[in-house]
C-alpha cells in the first residue's frame, strides 16, 4: 500500500519535519475523569490476596519490596495520587468448571535470596489445576467446553481450557479509547485515514482495561495503551500486514529498538540519531510511548520492559529468516520461536501499571522466570488459534502453531488445530501449577500481586481474542 498520506505519515508530522517533532513534549494526560472514577473501596477486589492455608512466618522482605508505591508522575503533569481502586468489581458469569486432568503444584526448595527468607512449605497439599485460578491467582473458575456444534460469532473455542471475566468496565473502556486515540492521531500522527477502521476495531480500550483490572487510574492504564499500540505499529508496518517485509527487517527493528533503549554516542553522531526517532511512525509510536513509561515506572522496570522488547524481536528476526526461505519449522522449533515472538512484554508491566513494583530479587527468579515464560507462551498460542482464519488469507503459507503441526506431523489441518488446542491447555496448566507453587513457597505480597496480575492479563487477552469479531472469526472444525 502506497499513498501519499502513508507516506506523509511515516515521513512525520506535517510542517513539524523530524526536528520539531522532538522538541514536543507528551502533552500531560488529564486527571481521570469523575465519570470513570471507581468507587471509595478499601482495596480493588480484583488483586484480594486470597487466603492460603499454610502459615507463613515473617518474612524479611529485600528493600523496596513492601515500601511504599512509587509515585506515578505523568510527562509534564503534577504528580497524580493514585487511589488504591481498580475497575469495579462486576461478577463473572456462572460457568461450569472444565473437567481438567489435575496437575500437581510442583514443590519448591528453600528460595536463596539476599536479604530474604522464605522457608519450603513441605505440608502444602497438592492442588489441583482446575482450581488454581479460583483460589491462588484469584481468577475465575475455567470454563466448560460447549457441548458440541460450531461455535457462534463470539464464542470461546470449544474445548479452550480459559477463566471467563466479566465485562470491562463501559466507563473506564470509554475514557481510554478516547485517550489513547487522541495520543495516535494528535501527539504522534500514527496513521492515515483511510486505517481508522481498523485502529477503532482494533478496541484498545476494551482490550487494556479487561487486562489490567488493578490499574489505579486511566493515567496508569495509557501506559499499556500506548505500548500495546507502538508495538503492534512496529509489527504491522515492518514485518506484515501495513507494508512489512522480511527484507532488511533486522536493520529497522534494531534502529526502532534505540527509541527504547537509547543510544549513547558521541556529541558529533548524536544528533543524527535523535532526529531519526521521527522519521517513520513505528520509531515515533516507540519513543513517545517509553517516555511516558520511563516516568512512571523505575529505572529497574524500566530495563525490565527493554529487556523483553529485545526478546521480541529476536523472535520477529527468527520468523522473518523462516518467511524468506520458506522453510516450516519442527513444531519444537516453532515453539521456541513463539517463547520470543509473543506476549511477554504485556503482562510483565502489570507492577508498573498497577502502580508498585515487583522487586528485582523476585522477578530474577528461576521459578518466576519460568512463570513468566509459561504465561506468554500459552497466551500467544490463544493468538495463533483465533487468528488461524484472518491469517488464511495472507498470501503463501503463514506459520502458526496449528499449520506447523500439519505439516510436520503429516495431519489435517483440522487435527492440527485440534492438537494446538491440546498444547495451549498443557501450558495453561502448567502455568497455574507452577504459580500455585512459587506463591507458597514465597508468600511476599508484591510477588502474589504480581502473579494475579499475569493471570489477570492472559484471562483478559482471551476474552479480546474471544470477543473481537472485527478480526477474528473461527474455522468450521466442530
Amino acid at each position: 500500500m502506497s499513498t501519499p498520506a502513508i507516506e506523509r505519515i511515516l515521513r512525520g508530522p506535517s510542517g513539524l519535519g523530524t526536528g520539531g517533532l522532538l522538541r514536543l513534549t507528551p502533552s500531560a494526560p488529564a486527571v481521570e475523569a469523575s465519570a470513570v472514577e471507581a468507587p471509595d473501596v478499601e482495596s480493588p477486589s480484583a488483586v484480594e490476596a486470597p487466603a492460603v492455608e499454610v502459615a507463613a512466618p515473617d518474612v524479611a522482605v529485600p528493600e523496596g519490596a513492601a515500601g511504599p508505591v512509587p509515585e506515578f508522575v505523568a510527562p509534564g503533569a503534577p504528580t497524580l495520587e493514585a487511589p488504591a481502586v481498580g475497575a469495579p468489581a462486576a461478577e463473572a458469569p456462572a460457568v461450569s468448571e472444565a473437567v481438567v486432568p489435575d496437575v500437581q503444584a510442583p514443590s519448591l526448595p528453600a528460595l536463596a535470596l539476599p536479604g530474604l527468607t522464605v522457608p519450603s512449605l513441605p505440608g502444602l497439599a497438592p492442588v489441583g489445576a482446575a482450581s488454581l485460578g479460583a483460589t491462588l491467582l484469584g481468577v475465575a473458575p475455567a470454563a466448560a467446553a460447549p457441548s458440541g456444534g460450531k461455535p457462534g460469532l463470539g464464542d470461546p473455542i470449544p474445548g479452550l481450557y480459559h477463566h471467563p471475566i466479566a465485562e470491562p468496565d463501559p466507563a473506564r473502556v470509554e475514557a481510554l479509547s478516547l485517550k489513547i486515540k487522541a495520543w495516535a492521531i494528535d501527539e504522534i500522527e500514527l496513521y492515515p485515514p483511510e486505517w481508522e477502521k481498523d485502529f477503532d476495531g482494533f478496541s484498545t480500550g476494551r482490550y487494556m482495561v479487561a487486562c489490567h483490572p488493578d490499574a489505579p487510574s486511566i493515567d496508569h492504564l495509557m501506559l499499556a495503551a500506548r505500548l500495546m499500540v507502538a508495538e503492534n505499529a512496529v509489527d504491522d508496518c515492518y514485518c506484515e500486514d501495513l507494508g512489512g517485509s522480511p527484507v532488511g527487517l533486522g536493520s529497522r527493528l534494531l534502529l526502532a529498538h534505540t527509541a527504547l533503549d537509547p543510544l549513547h554516542t558521541t556529541p558529533e553522531y548524536h544528533p543524527a540519531w535523535e532526529a531519526s526517532l521521527s522519521e517513520d511512525a513505528p520509531r515515533r509510536s516507540y519513543h513517545s510511548a517509553m517516555e511516558y513509561f520511563v516516568r512512571a515506572s523505575t529505572p529497574s522496570q524500566a530495563d525490565r520492559f527493554r529487556h523483553d522488547m529485545a526478546r521480541l524481536h529476536l523472535g520477529y528476526l527468527a520468523e522473518a529468516a523462516w518467511a524468506e526461505t520458506d522453510h516450516v519449522p519442527e513444531v519444537w522449533e516453532y515453539l521456541a520461536m513463539r517463547q520470543f515472538n509473543n506476549f511477554r512484554p504485556c503482562p510483565t508491566i502489570t507492577d508498573t501499571v498497577g502502580g508498585y513494583e515487583l522487586p528485582v530479587e523476585l522477578h530474577a527468579l528461576p521459578a518466576m522466570q519460568r512463570v513468566i515464560a509459561l504465561a506468554g507462551n500459552a497466551t500467544t498460542i490463544v493468538n495463533d488459534l483465533y487468528s488461524y482464519t484472518k491469517e488464511l488469507s495472507s498470501p503463501g503459507l503463514h506459520l502458526n502453531l496449528p499449520v506447523v503441526i500439519s505439516e510436520r506431523e503429516g495431519v489435517s489441518r483440522q487435527e492440527g488445530y485440534l492438537k494446538a488446542v491440546e498444547v495451549h491447555n498443557e501450558l495453561m496448566l502448567a502455568f497455574e501449577a507452577e504459580s500455585a507453587a512459587l506463591a507458597a513457597a514465597c508468600p511476599v505480597p508484591t510477588l502474589l500481586r504480581f502473579l494475579r496480575g499475569v493471570a489477570a492479563w492472559l484471562d483478559g487477552n482471551h476474552y479480546w481474542h474471544q470477543t473481537n469479531t472485527h478480526r477474528y472469526t473461527l474455522p468450521d472444525f466442530w
